[in-house]
This record gives structure tokens, sequence and C-alpha cells, in this order.
């Protein structure tokens, strides 16, 4: 998985000519352009965006890359950039996709994502292939989209604040199940206001401790990049990392948070508002450079800045310590736990929407109603005692690679069509 997924990325960066790499100032120039657009289409290109960051702006930003350097050591975070570096070709191309080769359901709304573009683009020889993805997609989202999510949540109020895990798994599927109830509409906009407070709220007080803490980040890049190509010793509670092991967790933890190549954010910008796929791709890419080289790059550093990757913590008690560490008072800890809350209800929303419409693939329309109904039960399962945190990132590990595999064959298979049109609205004049 680690080569297929860092192989098509590095593939479709080449093949592009560093396209997204280089139009990364013009995708947030769309972005702002498309705030009010009335083009074709369900929701703003701005909240396709939202929605699909209101799923990959979760657990993985502050849990993930805790685990990533709990079981990589620091070189892990050298491997989640190098994963999010291509992958911004990879999100660029599934959105291309979704846009190129969606659909218009039977309630009127615009349908795409990986199971479309394999079907429409590889034709129907291929359909398996989209079946597969659907499958895999609808079951990834009760793990990576629910379960995870929920009990981190849980887990967090309940040592900041004193919440029973149980009634905070209530009150999220109550909060789910309002939200749920107006679909992509209610979605996007939840996720449009939402997304931005979240992520400034965070960012903010991550930003404060790096300022605080400044001259120790030259020493914490050097170990970044010195643990990336050797052995992590062990010291302190930190047991030790092989190199392979930084890459392993730094990629796995990566590909967690940006979705990168795991075929989701597309089935979102499928439903935004444009006639034109290179330019919705251009605002997907902002996706995997906001989640993994902004945010996650902030909790990573925050937690090498302060020194507690050696602490022993794991998960988001590491983040929570180390912004404990570096903020006075209780306000590191506060911030960790509301933003963590906040990641994770939005993240249950944007996945409700991705498993909703593989399942709607499978079974038709007259499903959603039945997913939403069993998404919303399946929420508070996560908080219940007795829960194995190692066990249930594993399951969504496992259930992510299922879900890339049929996505990342048709990447490649269509990969030309991408070239091409991408070279096409570029040589146009008034599209620079």
């Amino acid at each position: 998985m680690l080569a297929l997924l860092a192989g098509t990325g590095l593939y479709l960066t080449l093949g592009l000519k560093f396209t997204p790499q280089r139009k990364l100032s013009y995708g947030f120039k769309m972005l702002w352009k498309g705030r009010k657009s009335s083009e074709e289409g369900d929701i703003s290109p701005f909240n396709a965006l939202m929605t699909a960051l209101s799923a990959t702006v979760g657990t993985g930003n502050i849990a993930g890359v805790a685990t990533a350097v709990f079981f990589g050591g620091p070189g892990a975070l050298f491997w989640m950039w190098v994963i999010a570096f291509v992958g911004m070709a990879t999100k660029f191309g599934e959105a291309v996709l979704a846009v190129r080769f969606r659909e218009t359901d039977a309630l009127g709304h615009h349908v795409g994502g990986p199971m479309y573009f394999i079907r429409n683009g590889l034709g129907t020889k291929w359909k398996w292939l989209g079946v597969l993805f659907a499958v895999f997609g609808m079951l990834a989202g009760f793990g990576i989209g629910n379960s995870i999510q929920s009990h981190s949540v849980s887990d967090a109020l309940h040592s900041s604040f004193g919440i029973q895990p149980l009634v905070t798994g209530i009150v999220i599927t109550v909060l789910v199940g309002l939200v749920l109830i107006g679909g992509i509409k209610w979605i996007g906009k939840v996720a449009g206001k939402l997304v931005p407070i979240m992520a400034i709220f965070y960012v903010g007080g991550g930003l404060i401790i790096l300022l605080t803490h400044f001259e120790k980040i030259p020493e914490a890049m050097g170990l970044i990049l010195y643990h990336a190509f050797n052995p992590a010793a062990a010291t302190g509670g930190f047991a030790g990392a092989t190199i392979w092991a930084a890459m392993r967790f730094g990629v796995a933890r990566g590909v967690f948070s940006n979705e990168a190549g795991m075929g989701s954010a597309p089935i979102a910008h499928a439903a935004a508002k444009t006639n034109n796929a290179i330019r919705q791709g251009t605002i997907a890419m902002l996706g995997t450079f906001i989640d993994t080289l902004v945010i996650c790059t902030i909790t990573g550093l925050v937690i090498m800045v302060t020194g507690v990757w050696q602490s022993g913590e794991n998960g988001a008690s590491l983040t929570v310590f180390a912004f404990k560490t570096g903020l006075p008072g209780t306000w590191g800890q506060y911030i960790v736990s509301i933003g963590l809350a906040l990641f994770a209800f939005t993240t249950i929303i944007g996945w409700s929407f991705y498993g909703e419409k593989c399942t709607q693939f499978l079974f038709g329309e007259r499903s959603n109603v039945p997913f939403r109904v069993l998404w919303v039960l399946a929420i508070p399962l996560g908080t219940l005692p007795g829960i194995d945190l190692g066990s249930l990132w594993l399951v969504a590990d496992t259930l992510n690679a299922l879900m890339a595999i049929p996505n990342l064959i048709a990447l490649l298979l269509l990969s030309p069509l991408i070239f091409n049109l991408t070279k096409d609205y570029f040589k146009d004049p008034k599209n620079l």
C-alpha cells in the first residue's frame, strides 16, 4: 500500500509536471471566486472543500500525528510531509475525474466519486471495481468516520472535563442526527461555518506555542530530518523506532489524515457548483495542503518543541500533554479537547455523506434514510468501555487500504485523461 499510494502520487505529480504544487496560489484564488458560484451543482466549491476538510480534519490531525511520532519517532513527520506533497496531485486527479464523470440521481442531486468515474470512465466492464470501492467505502466509514471519532472525543472530554463517555456519545448522536436530516446542503453549510472556525482556533493555539518555543524549532527540524533516514534510539518513555517504522507510520497516519488516494474527498467535490473539472481539482488539492502540511505539521512540531515526544504518552493524550506543557494553566488542555470534539464532529457528518453515497451506488436512493439511521445509531458504540484504540486504528487502516486500491487503479488507468484536460485548461490564457 505504501508503494502504491506513494507511487501513484509521484507518477501523477511527474505526469502533471508539478502543476498542483505550482498552482497552489491559483487554487486559493479559485476557492475565493467560488464562494458564491451559480454554476451547476448542489453546494458551492468552497463548501465542497469544507465538507471534504470536515471529513479529513479530525482525530488524524491530533491523535494520528501523535501516534505516528509514538511508534515511528520524529522521522515519521518527514514521511508524512512527503506523502502529502505527492498527495496533492492525487487529490487533484481524483476531483477532476469526480466532476468530469458525475451524474444526477433520481432526487436531482449531483453524485460522483470513484465508483462513478470507474463505471463511466473505464466502461461497464470495470463496474465490478466500482462496486468494490462502494462496498469498502460504505464499511470504512463506520471505522474511520464514526467509532474512532466518537471514541477520541469521549476520551478527551472525559480526561479534561470529567464528562462520562456515553453522555458524550449520546450528545454527538443527537447533533449529527439533526444535521443529517438536511442532507448534503445542510452538511455543506455546517462544514462551511465550523471548519474555518475550528481550524483557526486549533492552529492559533499551536502557533502561540511555536512562537514561545521558537529557539527549539531548528533542533526539532534537525531531529525530524535525521530520524527520517536513521533509526531513533530508545530514550525516556520512547521505545525507539526503525527507519521502516518512521516511514510506515508517517505515511499511514498522513494518508489517514488527508485521505489522498482513498477516493473519499472526490465524493464531496462531485457535488460542487462548477462547470469545470480542472478548476475544482485545484480547489480540492488545497485540502491535502491545509490538512497535513499546515495542521498536522503544527501538531507534530508542538509535540517536538515541548519535548513530550519522549514521555511515553500516545494518541490524543500525547497532544494534550504537549499543549498543556506549551501553554500556561489549562488553556492547552482545553484547546486540544474542544478542538478534537469539533474536528471529530465534523468528520462524522462529512463521512456520513461518503458512506451514504457509496450505499446509494449499491442499493439506490431508497437506501439513504436507512443508512443515516444506522450511521447515527453506531456513533455511541465507540464510547462504550473496553474499546481498544489500537485495534480500532488497525481496522480503520485496513479498510482505508481496501478503499484505496480500486481508486488508485482507476487513477492510473485514467491518468492520460487527467494530463490532457489539465494541459488544455492551462494552455488557455483566460484560465491563467
